[in-house]
């Protein structure tokens, strides 16, 4: 509870500095979806360890390193850190410094990237922390319950 009251005052705050990006940001994970995980973790866990075949983990185990070689094959073509002859820094950040104030009206540049230029992106972190939190809740067994069997019936004559 006080987490999610820091949140929202942390996201007031930033509202007040002109950071609505940060804000909107911070009021999503910090006072929505880190709350809603911590609540369902604390619902679906139990005092007693479940046990899981090993099928399971070795099937976990390929997936996670398709995933891993997948994303570091990915990276083989990007510009080297902080190169100052990267597309980034060539067209795209000198228009956003000198451009920005005008053709959006915001006095903080980053607040004007953040929120009007690369807007969707903003959105999409969003979805990207809800669909983090769904699998979270996923893997905590959401959706597994089992009922619990019946005592049997006694017969009577």
């Amino acid at each position: 509870m006080l987490m999610g009251i820091f949140s929202l005052l942390a996201a007031s705050l930033y509202v007040l500095l002109d950071a609505v990006d940060v804000a909107l940001t911070e009021a999503a994970v910090g006072a929505g979806v880190s709350i809603i995980l911590m609540l369902g973790a604390l619902v679906l866990t139990t005092s007693e360890e479940k046990v899981h075949d090993a099928k399971h983990n070795l099937l976990a185990l390929v997936v996670v390193l398709i995933t891993g070689g997948a994303l570091i094959y990915g990276t083989m073509d990007m510009p080297n850190f902080a190169d100052p002859q990267a597309p980034a820094h060539q067209h795209v950040a000198p228009r956003y410094v000198q451009d920005s104030v005008d053709e959006i009206g915001i006095p903080n540049m980053v607040t004007s990237v953040l929120a009007s230029y690369r807007g969707l992106d903003t959105l999409g972190e969003v979805l990207v922390i809800f669909s983090a939190g769904v699998a979270v809740l996923l893997l905590l067994g959401a959706g597994t319950y089992r009922r619990r069997p019946r005592p049997p019936r006694k017969r009577t004559k």
